[in-house]
């Protein structure tokens, strides 16, 4: 199928038909990876969220340097009790 390159916002993009996602199981919220090999622009589903979320998906995917930090957010703006 034909499709072209658009402008979206700041960034360039492409729509990827309808049955082109069904024949490769791919639907909206699924993560996916999109990289160039040669002359090609290739996108992989990467996993499968579908609007269900594994703590121990997303806790894997925290860079092992990461440590948290308390975070100081200032003085209450309205009616926020602390």
């Amino acid at each position: 199928m034909l499709t072209k390159v658009q402008n979206w916002g700041n960034s360039q993009g492409i729509r990827i038909p309808k049955a082109v996602l069904n024949e490769t199981n791919i639907v909206v919220g699924d993560h996916v990876d999109v990289f160039a090999e040669a002359d090609r622009i290739v996108i992989q589903i990467k996993n499968r969220i579908r609007g269900k979320y594994s703590i121990e998906n997303l806790v894997s995917e925290i860079p092992a340097e990461y440590r948290s930090e308390v975070e100081d957010w200032g003085e209450p703006a309205g009616r926020e009790v602390w």
